[in-house]
């Protein structure tokens, strides 16, 4: 292992001292003219932590599982999931060979900006940064209430009655919602201010939890499901077809979409601390491909599990509850099960929420450094460990005040969750047709080459987004009205317009300048030189 070397590293009116191991990431670093500022404190287990927790597959099928049934129904659910398996692989793919060449925070927009090419990244990287902070803050929003949720519909399954009743037309069970939702956010949140050593078995516990919730989900569940309601016939399980959306037969089944890959936008986490990874060239991308990997397996067989445990269409619709998971675990485990399994739902999900909060605050912090936000000498000033915990507090602050539209209208909040998978999925999809088109031969110094293959992953990851981002911004209810309309394209377009102000009114000395998009792309495609210092992550 290298010797340990002391490196400080000054950037505007931020000085860090920096303890680090003189590994391959340093020379990739140099490589693309890029100054390290966070301290490296991740190794393989965090890195992949931080993408398997930030998708949770059990709690976005949870979340998830109805709107699945209604658009298609069991048979809708699971040949979509096989689909939406495979072209995420293929998008994972091609996201994972730009970050191998280019390990930085805020990965997303940077690797967008460098697909475009020196003279389209600087416009690029603004749309892009635009897109994944939005994405990212509204997924902290969605998990808080997530949470909340959980909680809150324990009161059917103990049958204590809410003035007004459990409902989203009920303005006084809104403001209860919300409370709550800011309660886990705050929690949430102040998870991310715990020393480093303590913040790591965070990450590694979330992995436990995770697996031990997947555990019970598949073991106990069915087992409970058996002895009580019994479980569906491999006919309902696979081949019952429903419409519950109004939508002509084809796109109802497409509608099914929806569910079938929110369990995976946000592949991309292990990269957006990339620059808190060790060895992250390497590790950052297998992690990513990784996170991918579990979530289609794990996804995959929760999904046929809950296809088999949960009642019949009917009796589901009948379920009075924010979170009917809730209600199928007390049916089929007893009320004593049904609790423990929700709240172990909660916690699990609250470190999702979490964990969503450092990756999402980590592109807060890579577009604050240079310039490009109002307050960005203190929105990227770096603590004395090395973290960026002022990007963490406006991340939080921008969730809190997106919570409050819970209050006036349960549409509008709901519209405007759906821009998080609006957004990413345009990122992938933008990422795909640019190094297909502009930049097929670039990115030399990467450690994961897609070879002969490469354009016909670029094409299928642009095509395919292309298609999930029309899922996305459609309508969900037929016919449409003001009620039921998706505003989620209508959000997705203010954010451009927003992101072509900043373009045009950000000078380019401030932030993402032509020179420094080229020193970054001459940087990734050039081969590192052999005989690189062996590297720490052992």
């Amino acid at each position: 292992m290298a010797s340990d070397e002391k490196n400080s590293v000054a950037k505007g009116s931020n000085e860090l001292e920096i303890g680090v191991d003189l590994d391959e990431q340093q020379l990739v670093m140099s490589f693309i003219s890029f100054h390290q500022q966070l301290r490296r404190s991740f190794g393989v287990l965090e890195s992949f932590a931080s993408g398997f927790a930030s998708l949770n597959f059990i709690g976005a099928i949870r979340a998830t599982f109805f709107v699945g049934l209604i658009a298609g129904g069991p048979l809708a659910i699971w040949t979509t999931y096989l689909i939406a398996l495979f072209f995420m692989c293929i998008a994972c793919a091609t996201i994972a060979e730009l970050c191998s060449a280019l390990p930085l925070s805020g990965s997303i927009y940077i690797w967008a900006s460098q697909a475009a090419g020196p003279k389209y990244g600087r416009f690029v990287g603004f749309i892009v940064a635009w897109w994944a902070a939005a994405a990212w803050t509204n997924f902290a929003v969605i998990i808080s209430q997530g949470c909340a949720f959980y909680i809150l519909s324990l009161l059917s399954v103990f049958e204590l009655d809410f003035p007004g009743g459990i409902s989203n037309d009920n303005v006084k069970w809104r403001v209860v919602v919300w409370i709550v939702s800011e309660g886990f956010l705050l929690v949430a949140v102040a998870m991310n201010f715990l020393p480093t050593r303590w913040f790591k078995w965070i990450l590694r516990g979330s992995v436990w939890l995770i697996s031990i919730d997947f555990l019970l989900c598949v073991i106990w569940l069915p087992i409970g499901a058996s002895k009580t309601y019994g479980l569906r016939t491999g006919h309902e399980a696979f081949l019952t077809k429903f419409n519950g959306t109004g939508a002509p037969p084809a796109w109802n089944w497409m509608l099914s979409f929806l569910f079938t890959t929110g369990s995976f936008i946000g592949f991309e986490a292990a990269g957006h601390i990339a620059e808190e990874t060790k060895d992250a060239s390497t590790v950052a991308a297998r992690n990513i491909f990784r996170t991918v990997l579990t979530t289609a397996i794990g996804g995959f067989i929760t999904t046929i599990i809950f296809l088999f445990c949960t009642p019949d269409i009917e009796t589901l619709f009948s379920l009075h509850a924010p979170q009917p998971f809730v209600l199928i675990y007390s049916m089929a485990l007893g009320r004593g099960g049904g609790t423990f399994m929700t709240v172990l739902a909660t916690i699990t999900c609250l470190i999702t929420c979490c964990i969503v909060i450092l990756t999402g605050s980590r592109i807060i912090f890579a577009i604050a450094r240079d310039g490009a936000l109002p307050f960005s000498s203190w929105v990227g000033r770096v603590s004395p460990d090395g973290r960026p915990q002022n990007s963490v507090i406006l991340l939080s602050g921008l969730a809190a005040l997106l919570l409050c539209t819970i209050i006036p209208s349960a549409v509008a909040f709901t519209s405007l969750m759906s821009v998080g998978g609006v957004s990413l999925t345009a990122s992938y999809g933008l990422t795909g047709l640019l190094r297909l088109f502009v930049t097929p031969n670039s990115f030399k110094n990467t450690k994961f080459p897609l070879g002969r293959a490469s354009k016909l992953f670029y094409a299928s990851t642009a095509l395919f987004s292309g298609f999930l981002f029309a899922v996305y911004v459609s309508p969900f209810i037929f016919p449409v009205t003001a009620q039921n309309l998706n505003f989620g394209g209508i959000i997705f377009g203010a954010i451009n317009i927003l992101g072509l102000i900043s373009y045009w009114l950000t000078p380019e000395d401030k932030w993402l300048s032509r020179e420094q998009v080229q020193q970054m792309y001459d940087g990734a495609n050039e081969p590192l030189p052999a005989g690189d210092p062996p590297s720490n992550d052992k």
